[in-house]
């Protein structure tokens, strides 16, 4: 097992790392915060698709680069360092991830080509209203092929062209794909804590659905998603966290109190050390969900839960200390710290909150032990 990225994955999350430098500097993520009309930036998507980043894990045989998880997880961390204002996670660690797990050839054949090419954006909607993110009992129902209800929040459903829907049909619990697009499907905008990641509400009403996978295995389905979803944001979360600490950094070393920098007291060097090692520690646990992810383990759901919880705790942590440490400006609009403490606050929440994932982890534990 390696605890690193190879030279030639340095390599590429170097280049990620300069083109969005290059194309997503924080003037565009600010952009689509001033535009109440935009949630994500099409130019940047649209350069995304042509860098082939869409493509990276998706099969050759469906137009993909065929590469492994880890070149994935190398661009997730770069992504949540810049902040892009791009639907990625939502179509390739959740659409994306979904297809390629439990769809039929020929779900796959028309989706994974598109999404390759940047021409479909997906979403996956399971939750419905506050609580849990997999509800015990479904209020969307499946029925001759058509589904009725509403799903609420949906992250990115207000640009999706597609999305995985969790519903309760005669079987029992079961994922079906749904075109947007299509007939019976309304969308209403719902206002979030970061813009550059849309949450809108579905409502269907008689909406043509194709099953995806086996009848009532959806809530398994979903788990599975789920796990591959976390291990990948983890990365993002990570990407984000140390941006905060560079930022808390080069700020503490430029601010100047009495006579000198802030940086040399050590109520500041306390609280960015403590930064570094939770950042250090959810890498490690995020390298042990990309190898689980990878290898297709059966580690993956420790693995996962793992790397999210530690994850979200560090960027968490990061997003907080970052606007402490530059003061009574830190929370003001000028300033980019709230920037990146929207994020932590929304991607704590994407794929379910830190205490979904603890109880997850403890349920896992507990069945290895039984075994």
């Amino acid at each position: 097992m390696n605890f690193d990225y190879s030279p030639d994955q340095r390599l590429l999350k170097d280049e990620v790392r300069k083109f969005l430098a290059a194309e997503c500097p924080i003037a565009t993520v600010r952009a689509v915060l001033d535009d109440d009309g935009r949630t994500h930036d099409a130019t940047l998507w649209s350069k995304v698709a042509e860098m082939g980043w869409l493509a990276t894990v998706i099969p050759e045989a469906y137009g993909g680069l065929g590469l492994s998880h880890v070149e994935l997880c190398a661009i997730a961390e770069e992504m949540g360092r810049a902040l892009a204002p791009v639907p990625f996670a939502s179509t390739l660690y959740a659409f994306a991830q979904g297809l390629q797990l439990a769809g039929s050839e020929s779900q796959r054949a028309h989706w994974l080509p598109l999404v390759a090419q940047g021409a479909a954006i997906g979403c996956m909607a399971t939750a419905e209203g506050p609580g849990e993110i997999l509800p015990r009992e479904l209020r969307v129902r499946a029925h001759g092929g058509r589904l009725t209800g509403s799903k609420c929040p949906v992250v990115d459903a207000d640009v999706a062209d597609v999305a995985l829907v969790l519903a309760e049909a005669d079987a029992g619990p079961t994922m079906f794909l749904v075109a947007l697009q299509g007939e019976g499907v309304a969308r209403a905008r719902l206002e979030s804590l970061d813009p550059t990641r849309g949450l809108a509400r579905l409502d269907f009403s008689g909406a043509r659905a194709e099953q995806l996978g086996a009848d009532g295995e959806g809530r398994i389905l979903a788990e599975g998603i789920h796990c591959r979803a976390a291990a990948l944001l983890s990365f993002e979360q990570i990407g984000g966290a140390e941006r905060c600490l560079e930022m808390a950094r080069d700020f503490a070393l430029e601010r100047k109190a009495f006579g000198r920098s802030v940086a040399s007291y050590q109520a500041i060097k306390h609280k960015l050390a403590d930064v570094y090692v939770r950042t250090q520690l959810a890498r490690s646990n995020a390298y042990y969900a990309a190898w689980a992810l990878d290898n297709d383990s059966a580690e993956l759901p420790i693995a996962a839960a793992a790397a999210r919880i530690a994850a979200c705790d560090a960027h968490w942590q990061a997003a907080k200390e970052n606007v402490q440490t530059h003061g009574g400006m830190g929370f003001t609009w000028e300033v980019d710290a709230h920037l990146h403490y929207r994020r932590a606050q929304q991607l704590a929440l994407a794929v379910g909150a830190p205490r979904y994932w603890k109880h997850r982890l403890v349920s896992e534990l507990e069945l290895r032990k039984a075994h």
